[in-house]
Parts: C-alpha cells; sequence; structure tokens
C-alpha cells in the first residue's frame, strides 16, 4: 500500500531529526521553528498532516525545500556527501576516487572571501561581472553555489583523512545541510570576511568550528552568537 502524505512526512523528518543531533529531539527542534513539541511528535510519527506554516518551519530548520519533506526531490545533503567522494579532481580530469569520471555541471562564479560573509545578501543581486571568473564545477550542486580559493594553513593537514591546501577551489553549496564534522564556509559575528572550518556539533547542540591543521591556534572555537554558516563545501579540485 502506497505510504500517505502524513506517514511520508513524518518518514522524512525522522529521518533529517536522526541526522542531526543540533536538531534530534523534539525539544531542539521546537525551540528552532517554534513548534509545539508534542505536535513534532506526531508528525514525526506520521499521525497528523502538517500544517503549511510548520511545514515550512521544518524545512527551514533542515535548510531543505518542503518538496524534499514530501518525498519529491532528492536529498540535497545526500547529493553532497556523495561528491565529497570526488575531491581529488585533478588537471587531467581523470584523477578522480575511484577513477570515476564526474560530469561537469555546469558554471559557478569564483568569489571573494568578503563576497561570501556577504553571500545570502547578494547572491540575489550577484552579477556576471561581479565575480572573478565563472568555473566549471564538478560537482551536483543547488541554487546559489559558488566557488572559493583556499588561502592560509588552518585547513591543510596532508597526514590526515582531509586536507585543503592553499590555492585549491572548493565548492560551496548554500542549500547542503551543515551537518556534524562537514567543512563549512561561515561568516563569524562581526567579521567582514568568512573563514572556511569544520563544523563540530556536541551533544547539546553547541556549534564549533575547528581546524584540520593541529598546528592551528585557536584550533576550535564556539561559534559567537549571530553567526551564520554560509554554506556547506560539497568538494575540491586543483584549478588548471
Amino acid at each position: 500500500m502506497k505510504p500517505s502524505t502524513k506517514e511520508i512526512v513524518g518518514r522524512q523528518l525522522d529521518a533529517l531529526m536522526r541526522a542531526s543531533p543540533a536538531l534530534g529531539t523534539q525539544e531542539k527542534l521546537a525551540k528552532r521553528t517554534g513548534i509545539g513539541q508534542t505536535t513534532i511528535g506526531r508528525i514525526r510519527r506520521g499521525e497528523v498532516n502538517a500544517t503549511a506554516d510548520n511545514l515550512r518551519a521544518i524545512a527551514e530548520a533542515f535548510h531543505v525545500s518542503v518538496g524534499y519533506l514530501y518525498g519529491e526531490e532528492e536529498s540535497r545533503t545526500r547529493r553532497a556527501a556523495d561528491a565529497e567522494d570526488f575531491t581529488a579532481l585533478r588537471k587531467s580530469g581523470a584523477e578522480q576516487a575511484n577513477t570515476v569520471s564526474v560530469p561537469t555541471r555546469g558554471k559557478l562564479p569564483l568569489i571573494s572571501w568578503v563576497q561570501a560573509g556577504a553571500w545570502g545578501d547578494i547572491v540575489n543581486n550577484f552579477a556576471p561581472g561581479d565575480a572573478e571568473e565563472w568555473i566549471p564545477c564538478p560537482f551536483n550542486h543547488g541554487p546559489g553555489a559558488f566557488i572559493l580559493r583556499v588561502v592560509g594553513h588552518s585547513m591543510y593537514n596532508p597526514g590526515g583523512d582531509k586536507s585543503y591546501a592553499p590555492g585549491e577551489y572548493i565548492a560551496v553549496d548554500p542549500s547542503a545541510e551543515p551537518l556534524n564534522k562537514r567543512m563549512v564556509v561561515a561568516r563569524l559575528d562581526h567579521e567582514e570576511k568568512a573563514t572556511f572550518k569544520q563544523l563540530v556539533v556536541d551533544h547539546e547542540g553547541t556549534m564549533m568550528l575547528q581546524a584540520l591543521n593541529p598546528g592551528y591556534v585557536p584550533r576550535i572555537m564556539t561559534m559567537p552568537p549571530g553567526s551564520v554558516i554560509a554554506g556547506v563545501v560539497i568538494g575540491k579540485w586543483v584549478p588548471e
């Protein structure tokens, strides 16, 4: 029997909550959305149809579309995770993870770190001439994605599982969900430029930013109030 709409929404919500430490309990999600804990529980169990306002609030909290809650769209979080498997793209375009050739997914703007810090405000008014250049991106991405050139050594750790060297390109997707241990680009409160770090979320939902370079000081810091995550890094490559 085909599941009902409320059952689909319940399953999608349950999966999102399980995957997000910051919103993994009814109490945390209630604080973020303003929806009552009892209502969240009933929606999650597929007992009631969520109202339009509640669906929008839940979608905004998890950075997904309402269509995703209805099961009508592929999970952007999953697409972003898949893309990170192909972070070894080289000049030849052939040396990639598992030797799989990843097709280009359209051109994205290469922007400055100052522009990245204000991206949420300027993206709708962004003109072709505002970017340093438009570069083919080899990863699936959502609307509003952009490219940055890595600067500094805070994320450079060649002995670790992941490392980002100065000069490499990273693709950043604002529509991907910032889950624990993801690489993110964030603007700290009162800072003009964005910063690139690994997101760490503790069991209480506190969000912190951590450098991959073990010698970087400070290596980890709590995100100050008023900080925002501009997007999730969905892959890297070496520019030609």
